[in-house]
């Protein structure tokens, strides 16, 4: 993937969000479930860190595959600043790569690959973060982000 794809997820608000109609830069994250650990603190930090997006011109937007339902009360419950999508038929997850098979306790499943992916004012891709670990992650990417 060299470009922004051309997909629609849909926002909190229930309205779809036409990724390449999103202003830009922009960063797209993708985690596995809203209200689990990692994906909490992860929402958290880019949340805690979105004046500084803002401030640098970045657009950021959260991408699973839960319900537009859950979205909002994850983002409720947390306080969440940033931007969530639901991607109930997994057509963005497919998109960018991200739903596949993964492990967890011995058992094999489908899920969706935690991953980030920084585009430029052209929709083009200038950084992919593959199997991120979240401490500090959303501190990288601002770093990158800054830099456009």
């Amino acid at each position: 993937m060299e470009t922004l794809p051309d997909v629609t997820a849909t926002g909190v608000d229930g309205a779809s969000l036409r990724l390449r109609d999103l202003p830009r830069p922009l960063v797209v994250y993708f985690y596995p479930k809203d209200d689990t650990p990692g994906c909490t603190r992860e929402a958290q930090d880019f949340s805690a860190l979105s004046d500084d997006f803002a401030g640098a011109g970045v657009g950021v937007l959260g991408v699973s595959r839960d319900t537009v339902a859950k979205h909002a009360k994850f983002r409720d419950k947390h306080a969440l600043t940033v931007t969530l999508a639901s991607d109930l038929d997994g057509s963005v997850t497919e998109a960018f790569g991200v739903w596949g098979e993964k492990q967890l306790y011995g058992k094999t499943y489908m899920g969706i690959e935690r991953a980030t992916f920084l585009f430029d004012r052209e929709a083009k891709l200038v950084q992919a973060w593959r199997k991120v670990k979240v401490p500090g992650h959303a501190t990288a990417v601002l770093d990158a982000a800054k830099r456009l």
